[in-house]
């Protein structure tokens, strides 16, 4: 059982300094090297729970995908009103991130741009990508909208592009701007 909670704890240590350093300056941009100094571990012991850099870079894209839809659901449940204000509602994770630790981007969104085609990371990033469609199509249903497929893309554009355009200007007005696009975009919609 001690064992197991070391590896636990290790596991956690190595996927929390690796999800600072791949969202501050990249995947490319991190050695494991960087990984096993901000962890304070061994380099034995990062590969005894990731066999390659691909792996870690995967996981560390699996748990973003679960903390991002959670954050995104939050702010949307938290709105008041129904699913039709849900939809802009859900815009201030986006301020609630840049507030918590400024505009670095967006992780799937770097993700794509640097990991190749056929890599793991990118299949996480095409996963993550799916599931929020998902999400924002029974949101825009719930809705009432005639097309809520085309809805929920248009939304995911808008947060894809707030945070991309966030991370270049460094400004969290972008947000507002995506906020009221996305009522714009909601009520042609309804």
């Amino acid at each position: 059982m001690a064992t197991q909670f070391r590896k636990t704890r290790s596991e956690e240590r190595i996927l929390t300094a690796a999800a600072d350093l791949f969202y501050a300056n990249g995947l490319r941009g991190v050695g494991v090297d960087q990984v096993i100094a901000a962890a304070g571990i061994s380099k034995s012991t990062l590969y005894a729970h990731f066999r390659t850099k691909e792996e870690l870079v995967a996981e560390y894209l699996r748990r973003t995908d679960d903390s991002w839809m959670a954050q995104l659901q939050a702010a949307a449940e938290r709105t008041p009103g129904g699913p039709r204000e849900q939809l802009v509602g859900l815009f201030d994770a986006l301020t609630d991130a840049f507030d918590r630790h400024g505009f670095f981007g967006c992780p799937f969104v770097s993700a794509a741009v640097e990991a190749e085609l056929d890599s793991e990371a990118r299949a996480v990033t095409v996963q993550h990508t799916q599931r929020r469609k998902a999400w924002l199509t029974e949101l825009s249903e719930r809705a009432g909208a005639g097309a809520p497929e085309a809805l929920a893309r248009g939304i995911g554009l808008l947060v894809d592009g707030a945070l991309t355009s966030g991370r270049l200007l460094q400004d969290r007005s972008v947000v507002t701007e995506a906020k009221s696009a996305a009522r714009l975009l909601i009520a042609g919609h309804l």
